[in-house]
């Protein structure tokens, strides 16, 4: 009957066959009848060396679905500085590693601020309902959600900022971007705000400012010699998670720099995989 069942989804619904949509996983626009708000962006998306992915203004899940499903399920936000979606060695290429655990893995090509700061995070709000609208079909009960770097920042926001529906299981942060704080230039160029934000604004996306008891439990893996996202931001995320009562895990490595995704350039891979794959496992029924 499960077999009969992913025949007609992949019949019925369409089909990963591009650079931007790989082959093997289920598209599901975010916004079919169209986005409450725009992020100002037109035209055709680009698709740039490495798989990265800009100009988004028609957000999607791509849904990979677990042929033996254990329950989990997982969305992951690629980074790319809220300027584009390295939607492959942080996404897609993932995929059969969170699959052969029976777990279904979502990828979100979510659209860029472009000067709108609440765009990701509505994006990633209503990826999260989407998902959940098919959990039966797909055979989970609990959703998490990942990023890295900018993406990260997107997945910690969304772990800070919901509602009921909103709110993920879990929260798994690769070298996650956390605060904002000392960070915006007025005037200049500011990946998530326009050039003057106000201080609530930014505040706003500070994720350190928001953590609750209530908050998600994360894992969280960042090198020390990142030079673009300081590890301070993982380990501040950590402790306040931790001051809330949070359970929380952080792998801090020695080397890797920034960005390594899914890489198996990565000289720590198998070991953040695995610990990842032991903490995934708390959270089956």
């Amino acid at each position: 009957m499960r077999k009969i069942f992913l025949l007609a989804l992949l019949i019925l619904a369409p089909v990963c066959l591009s650079a931007q949509n790989p082959e093997g996983c289920t598209v599901l626009k975010l916004w079919p009848d169209g986005a409450p708000e725009s992020n100002g962006l037109e035209g055709p998306e680009t698709v740039m060396q490495g798989g990265r992915i800009g100009n988004i203004s028609d957000p999607e899940l791509l849904v990979f679905p677990a042929a033996e499903p254990n329950g989990l399920a997982v969305i992951m936000c690629p980074g790319g500085g809220y300027g584009y979606v390295a939607a492959e060695h942080e996404g897609t290429d993932m995929a059969g590693w969170f699959n052969g655990q029976g777990i279904t893995f979502a990828v979100l090509k979510y659209r860029m601020p472009n000067g709108h700061s609440d765009i990701p995070l509505t994006d990633a709000q209503r990826a999260i309902t989407l998902m959940r609208s098919h959990a039966d079909e797909w055979g989970f009960s609990k959703l998490g959600i990942m990023g890295g770097s900018a993406g990260g920042h997107l997945a910690a926001s969304a772990s800070v900022h919901y509602t009921r529906r909103t709110r993920p299981d879990f929260q798994i942060l690769l070298y996650p971007l956390i605060t904002f704080e000392g960070r915006v230039t007025p005037g200049g160029r500011n990946i998530l705000f326009d050039m003057y934000p106000s201080d609530d604004e930014v505040a706003y996306f500070c994720c350190e400012n928001y953590v609750t008891p209530d908050c998600p439990p994360a894992f969280i893996a960042h090198s020390e010699d990142d030079p673009t996202v300081p590890v301070a931001d993982s380990r501040m995320y950590a402790e306040k998670l931790e001051e809330n009562g949070v359970p929380v895990k952080l792998m801090v490595f020695p080397d890797g720099g920034h960005g390594w995704g899914f890489r198996d350039t990565f000289a720590h891979k198998a070991e953040w995989t695995s610990a990842l794959q032991e903490w995934l496992a708390a959270f089956v029924e």
